[in-house]
């Protein structure tokens, strides 16, 4: 498996990402795409909207407002229970949390468990800990005029939330829905957008950051019929990684959450794990959450959330499965899988072998010499004809053609289109293949 370093280093020198604010020193958790990076998130996002709710017929898609009132919050349980177990070293006062420091333990460790571990500070290397406290991870800031900080009772009131997943915007717009397109049951409820956590620790490069972006779709469905639904999306997330995103089937394993170790909300949760150049991390996950969330809706707000069924009659609420991933993660493991080294006649290449329908350019296009105007000109004229095709397409003319192939080697543009001197007389250009550095001669009219 790769290592992770040489990914990160590729994206900053490629400009596929960088950290957060660098130029003032950064800011832990937070991470910039770059223009090729932020066209393969695109693409990564689009194929999921394709897949997911464009090809089908039982999908609507939202985009909900990122503050919400606050009741939302208090009604999803994230107020009480959304919270990580903070340890703090009283040597060097650095924090951490604490199921990610001690091998063994759950999210719901005690003091006595986490110190029974024995655990060292990774930053100073002493066994001197407080005790464990919960850590509520949603981002808190005021809504309104600027307040004065002693006045604690109207600070309180004018409190919101920066949404720490996008599902909570899915739900409260579940009725919306209903009263507006009555779709028949089964049905789902898709939105992409930001999502903010608090992280305690941040690492592993964009796995664990405190700004990141969502995939989710509520899944309504009659009660009786949650495990058939269940699996049928159990196998399209396995379709969807693999078929779409390139990811080997080898790589991604199922975990079945235990009762003990699963979200407030869910009944059954499966995680999806995949192995990046870190170890096993969770990419995406498949859960059931009952009735739990539109339930509560009810109960906050005083309004039915019942579905009435159109044939027979019956009125209940549906319940929900609920597959969801993170784009970051996604990102990764995409990049993990494509991130290739190779020695071809001695010499070191790095590849990065994404699929065609993922990679941010389609085609580079080059004069053989850039010194040469009829080559130039005529080059032009074959990238102005791609560029329209095709849309993400580049011109590169910098260096000998040899270093003009590794640069789109490394940045993942499957074929290089080359205008030669032949091309002046017979209209016929080399193409470059990125994976087989095979060359072949093809009719411009052809490409």
């Amino acid at each position: 498996m790769n290592k992770l370093e040489d990914i990160v280093s590729l994206c900053k020198r490629r400009g596929f990402i960088f950290p957060g604010s660098d130029i003032y020193g950064g800011m832990a958790g937070t991470w910039d795409f770059g223009p090729l990076g932020i066209t393969l998130k695109k693409n990564l996002m689009d194929a999921w909207w394709k897949f997911f709710v464009e090809n089908r017929n039982d999908m609507y898609g939202i985009d909900a407002a990122i503050l919400m009132n606050p009741r939302t919050w208090v009604a999803s349980g994230h107020t009480a229970t959304f919270a990580d177990p903070l340890v703090e070293c009283k040597e060097c006062k650095s924090r951490f949390r604490a199921d990610k420091i001690a091998d063994g333990i759950s999210e719901s460790v005690t003091t006595e468990e986490f110190l029974a571990t024995h655990t060292k500070c990774p930053v100073c290397g002493k066994e001197n800990w407080g005790p464990i406290r919960k850590f509520n991870m949603m981002f808190s800031t005021h809504v309104g005029a600027v307040l004065p900080d002693d006045d604690q009772e109207l600070m309180s009131k004018n409190i919101a939330y920066l949404r720490p997943e996008t599902a909570q915007g899915i739900f409260t717009n579940y009725k919306n829905v209903v009263d507006t397109f009555y779709p028949n049951l089964p049905f789902g409820l898709a939105q992409q957008g930001k999502a903010f956590r608090n992280e305690i620790s941040p690492r592993d490069f964009i796995l664990r950051d405190r700004e990141c972006s969502q995939m989710e779709i509520e899944y309504f469905v009659a009660p009786d019929t949650w495990e058939e639904n269940f699996e049928k999306m159990r196998t399209l997330q396995h379709d969807f990684l693999t078929n779409i995103c390139g990811l080997h089937a080898e790589n991604i394993h199922e975990l079945e959450v235990p009762a003990e170790d699963r979200a407030h909300y869910s009944k059954r949760t499966i995680d999806f794990m995949f192995d990046y150049p870190n170890g096993k991390e969770e990419l995406m996950g498949l859960a059931y959450r009952t009735d739990f969330d539109l339930a509560n809706i009810a109960r906050e707000s005083g309004k039915s959330m019942e579905y009435r069924d159109k044939i027979t009659g019956e009125t209940f609420i549906p319940h929900v499965i609920e597959p969801s991933i993170g784009v970051e993660r996604l990102f990764l493991a995409v990049l993990a899988t494509a991130y290739t080294e190779e020695d071809i006649d001695g010499e070191k290449r790095t590849i990065l072998k994404l699929p065609e329908n993922l990679s941010p350019y389609k085609f580079c296009v080059s004069p053989l010499l850039k010194n040469k105007p009829e080559l130039v000109e005529k080059a032009h004229e074959v990238y102005d004809k791609l560029k329209n095709k095709y849309t993400f397409v580049t011109w590169d003319d910098s260096g000998n053609i040899g270093k003009r192939y590794r640069k789109q080697d490394e940045i993942g543009t499957p074929k290089c289109v080359v205008v030669d001197f032949d091309t002046l007389s017979d209209d016929t250009v080399t193409v470059r293949d990125r994976d087989t550095t095979k060359q072949i001669r093809v009719k411009i009219s052809d490409l």
